[in-house]
């Protein structure tokens, strides 16, 4: 399909029998329009209805095209700073911080890798360790913590204690992750979202507004960068 600005788009077109209404998505690693269609809709009627979206359409693929690149010469935020990717070829090590800079070394083509793994492992030890604080200051330890790679959720938090990042939250800035944090461990006391686990989070943390306000705004681009 052709969307305001002549911009090519696949669309998969998807049935389901479980569905009781048209609804559209973008897939952002493919970059296509998935259509779910509910059992019964004419081809005629799910058409149309991509046509009447065109604007959402547009306007989800816009974002997609802001989404931070792992490659040489792009610019990534680092723990909610902006650092610039600078390929090292002749340097080994991997990939290092050096002040506002992401080193990388190695052949060009791995780059994208090596960003990706270097910030897991920097999450993994940032992450954890704003966990355990975050724990002690509390009181409110869970069984273990993982970090993990999703593209469709920041966190979570199972019966059994166990908590759940996104590796990604690495790229966040400070009060964000506060937020999350303060989200995952009170679900240790409250495994819902009723008024008792939203006052338990207003408890450990004063940054819930502002933090769900950048969420909305820039966290789809994180979770999809690469």
């Amino acid at each position: 399909m052709d969307t305001p600005e002549r911009r090519t788009l696949k669309v998969v077109w998807k049935p389901s029998k479980r569905a009781k209404r048209l609804s559209l998505r973008i897939a952002p690693q493919e970059q296509h329009l998935v259509v779910t269609l509910p059992q019964g809709c004419p081809p005629a009627q799910a058409l149309l209805f991509v046509q009447k979206n065109h604007r959402w359409i547009d306007e989800r693929l816009q974002r997609l095209e802001k989404t931070p690149s792992f490659s040489a010469g792009s610019i990534i935020p680092i723990e909610g700073k902006p650092h610039l990717i600078v390929h090292a070829p002749d340097q080994v090590g991997g990939a290092w911080l050096e002040h506002d800079r992401l080193m990388v070394s190695g052949e060009k083509a791995f780059v994208n890798r090596r960003v990706a793994d270097f910030l897991r492992a920097h999450a993994t030890t940032v992450l954890k360790r704003e966990v355990q604080t975050m724990a002690d200051n509390t009181g409110l330890h869970p069984s273990r913590v993982d970090i993990r790679d999703t593209s469709s959720r920041w966190g979570s938090c199972s019966s059994s204690g166990r908590i759940m990042l996104s590796w990604r939250v690495i790229m966040a800035p400070p009060l964000v992750r506060h937020y999350l944090i303060a989200h995952e461990l009170s679900h240790l006391r409250h495994m819902n979202h009723g008024p008792l686990f939203w006052l338990q989070v207003a408890n450990i943390t004063p940054h819930r507004k502002q933090a769900e306000t950048w969420l909305r705004q820039k966290g789809p681009l994180l979770l999809h960068a690469k």
